[in-house]
């Protein structure tokens, strides 16, 4: 039912989002500022133009908020991928669609070099046909900027793309952007969180094992946004 398909990453395809949590805790500690694990790891999943006020009230933009940023990223990729794994049925999903013939593409609020290890993580680096980070637009998840971005270079019309996401600003972000989402909850959010979903699996074998009776081969209405 569809021609492209757009995937977040970080709990989506590689379970990592304990991993970005405890990095901007870390970060944060060096820089003086004790924040608890627990107060970050809901925020996993916008990006730190939304993350730093919320936390700690300081823009993204100004020099400690773009020092605290480069911290964070520093100890994830040194720290965190080489001990990440894929989520469950990621890499064969992804081979999945491909052989159905569908356009992949990445949306994320991580930024490039990041998106480089995850892709690598998760076996997908030459399944994916196109990719927008943070690094692309002005404003993360959950405004629907990054997924509108990945759309347009989908090359498909709205109506013909779908994303597949594990947070609530997945789903904000996709209906924003007026289109359809399928949602994980290998990320770590309940059902409640996912509402305004197409549909909600487990995780990307849970789909796959599901694959006929999904929106993949069912028609489902397109949530209004």
């Amino acid at each position: 039912m569809f021609s492209a398909v757009i995937f977040d990453i970080d709990g989506t395809l590689v379970d990592s989002n304990d991993a970005h949590a405890e990095a901007w805790v870390r970060a944060l500690a060096e820089r003086g500022s004790r924040v608890e694990f627990s107060r970050v790891r809901p925020l996993i999943g916008i990006g730190s133009d939304k993350l730093l006020p919320a936390l700690i009230g300081i823009s993204a933009d100004s020099e400690e908020g773009r020092a605290l940023a480069a911290r964070r990223r520093e100890i994830l990729l040194n720290d965190f991928v080489p001990t990440l794994r894929p989520t469950r049925g990621a890499r064969e999903l992804l081979e999945w669609l491909h052989d159905e013939r569908k356009t992949l593409a990445v949306a994320t609020s991580a930024d490039s070099e990041e998106l480089k290890a995850l892709l690598r993580v998760a076996g997908a680096t030459k399944l994916i046909d196109a990719a927008t980070t943070s690094d692309d637009v002005d404003r993360s998840k959950p405004d629907p900027d990054i997924v509108l971005a990945a759309v347009q270079r989908t090359g498909c019309s709205a109506a013909d793309v779908v994303m597949i996401g594990d947070t609530p600003y997945d789903v904000q972000a996709a209906r924003r952007a007026g289109i359809g989402i399928i949602a994980l909850r290998c990320g770590g959010w309940h059902d409640a969180a996912l509402e305004g979903a197409l549909a909600i699996y487990d995780d990307p074998g849970d789909l796959l094992e599901h694959y006929d009776l999904s929106a993949f081969k069912r028609p489902l209405p397109t949530p209004s946004t």
